[in-house]
């Protein structure tokens, strides 16, 4: 059983599913997830505190003067090339006659049932990329209108049925863009567009040179395309990405991305109402700014990750950042927060190795610590009896718990040093137990470590194995008893 919740937001791309699955079979599936879950769900819930903090960023990167950034804001009616003109004028009032008589959705303000009618004609031509001329070529005027009277009055139609061409199908596509009352990303963001076509990078001495800053561009419109109207921007996802689809096919349509810009840019970015007199040097800069998009558009439909960062931070954290400095602070101190949960994980690895080491290592010295206190009574006797009694691992048969480490011991040379370093091998540096803290690794000699690996724990080594043991050491301290004997005998 599985329950799926969209995510607050108005565009088809802007649906997040999370899934709560009952079946384990259907557990190791893959679950979708929006990375801009948190935008959409503050766009949607908080507009205001949403716009401020895009257009925030929208003004770090472009300048846009007190007027322009009003219009953006929607503050003020958009001031746009050839608006005073009489000959505009004319034009605007016979545009508007003409939309009088405006269908459900060509000439209507557009709507999501509009999209819903439209995307069948982009689901058709991403099927028929490979026509020669698509978008350029017009396609039959007769076959337009009555694919066009469908689609006002709803009508179910059949694209794959042969009976329309890919040009008619192209070509009604771009009338329903010339016919929306205003272009498809909006009157407000005019400036914005032409201010974004100006970014270019610099020069070693700060001064602006012709090349163009991709990484800003894509950057500024990524942030414009976050506060378009929810239908302007899901059907600008739809075009883009079929004339994207449509450039990659360009050696067999002959359409590349600048050729589909000058078919598009008057429809989707011109100011309705004006003529190319009135843009005059604007035309070259809307033309490749369309030209830009098409050839990115895979990358103009992701929030920056700074805002996607404020945005869930606003929902699940107590400080909200509104810019990409911001967030790299974020980035630098939640880094530096995941090494000590690291350092933990690996302490707790590393203690349960170090306290069997030092278990196994106890029990081989005590053994060790028996063999010295059996041997005869003697002056050598007492002095190794000592030097273990200094030694930081040093156990007695009663004792579990070692004396206070001392110093390390420099290599002795004396016989007591010889017993010490054919019994014991190196010397074993162990770390003081504090009663909160893990055990720390015991540092053993190489001889003792295979010593060690050669008998194993003792509930696990065999008979024979015990009586071989039991062998060596009878042997060791009957030379060891030898060895004092002569020593004292010599001495006296």
């Amino acid at each position: 059983m599985a329950a799926g919740v969209p995510a607050a937001g108005g565009g088809s791309d802007a649906i997040c599913n999370f899934v709560i699955c009952n079946d384990s079979s259907l557990r190791s599936q893959p679950i979708i997830f929006n990375p801009d879950f948190f935008v959409e769900k503050l766009r949607h819930e908080k507009p205001e505190v949403f716009t401020e903090l895009v257009v925030s960023n929208i003004t770090r990167l472009i300048d846009l003067p007190g007027a322009e950034l009003a219009q953006l804001m929607g503050e003020e009616d958009p001031k746009l090339p050839g608006a005073n003109s009489t000959a505009s004028g004319f034009f605007r009032s016979l545009m508007s006659l003409k939309r009088k008589e405006k269908g459900v959705v060509f000439g209507s303000p557009l709507t999501e049932e509009g999209i819903a009618q439209v995307s069948q004609l982009i689901e058709y031509l991403h099927k028929n990329l490979r026509a020669e001329g698509l978008f350029r070529v017009p396609g039959n005027s007769i076959r337009q209108q009555i694919l066009k009277d469908a689609l006002n009055s709803g009508t179910d139609i059949d694209l794959d049925s042969g009976e329309f061409h890919s040009n008619d199908v192209a070509t009604l596509l771009k009338m329903f863009l010339g016919e929306l009352p205003e272009p498809l990303l909006t009157h407000k963001h005019f400036h914005a567009h032409l201010k974004i076509a100006d970014l270019t990078l610099f020069d070693e001495k700060g001064n602006k040179t012709s090349t163009p800053d991709k990484e800003r561009q894509i950057e500024a419109l990524q942030l414009l395309f976050l506060i378009l109207p929810a239908p302007n921007r899901s059907l600008l996802k739809l075009l883009l990405d079929l004339l994207y689809q449509t450039a990659k096919k360009q050696d067999k349509n002959k359409m590349s991305a600048h050729n589909l810009a000058l078919m598009f840019a008057p429809h989707i970015l011109w100011p309705r109402n004006v003529t190319a007199n009135d843009l005059q040097e604007n035309i070259t800069k809307l033309n490749n700014g369309v030209t830009f998009m098409i050839k990115h558009s895979q990358k103009l439909f992701k929030a920056p990750v700074y805002i996607r960062e404020c945005a869930r931070l606003h929902y699940l954290g107590s400080r909200a950042h509104t810019s990409k400095d911001d967030l790299d602070l974020l980035t630098s101190s939640g880094s530096k927060e995941l090494q000590p949960l690291k350092s933990q994980k690996r302490s707790r690895l590393d203690s349960c190795h170090q306290e069997e080491t030092q278990q196994r290592t106890e029990e081989a010295l005590k053994e060790l610590f028996r063999h010295v206190h059996n041997m005869p009574d003697s002056a050598k006797k007492k002095k190794l009896i000592r030097q273990f009694n200094k030694h930081p691992t040093a156990l007695t048969p009663g004792s579990d718990v070692p004396t206070s480490p001392a110093p390390r011991r420099t290599r002795s040379r004396s016989f007591s040093g010889l017993i010490k370093r054919k019994v014991l091998g190196t010397p074993v540096i162990l770390e003081r137990k504090s009663r909160d803290t893990t055990p720390e690794p015991v540092r053993v000699s190489k001889e003792n470590v295979q010593l060690l690996q050669k008998c194993g724990s003792p509930a696990h080594m065999s008979q024979a194995k015990l009586k071989s043991l039991e062998s060596q050491k009878e042997e060791s301290c009957r030379r060891i008893r030898a060895r004092l004997l002569s020593k004292d005998s010599s001495s006296l």
